[in-house]
């Protein structure tokens, strides 16, 4: 039954992060926006939980990276000014 569960959050984050990597072939997200870190961070995360249970560390260490990478792109994020709304 465990297994399963962590099947579940594996192929959840490989879904996510496949899925944002569409998106932004498709153009549908930006490589700088919010939600394609946020969906990479967070794919990243559900794989690295179910690495924990079914350890392999190639992934491991490649998911390490991936998590550093989006942080580093909502910290650019966060970090840009924002632009005034003018009417």
């Amino acid at each position: 039954m465990i297994d399963i569960l962590f099947d579940i959050i594996g192929m959840s984050g490989t879904f996510l992060v496949v899925g944002a990597f569409f998106l932004l072939q498709l153009e549908k997200l930006t490589p700088k926006s919010l939600a394609y870190n946020l969906i990479n961070l967070t794919g990243a995360i559900l794989l690295l939980i179910s690495l924990c249970y079914n350890f392999n560390l190639a992934s491991f260490v490649i998911e390490l990276f991936w998590i550093a990478a989006s942080i580093i792109g909502l910290v650019k994020y966060y970090s840009k000014p924002k632009q005034a709304v003018t009417s």
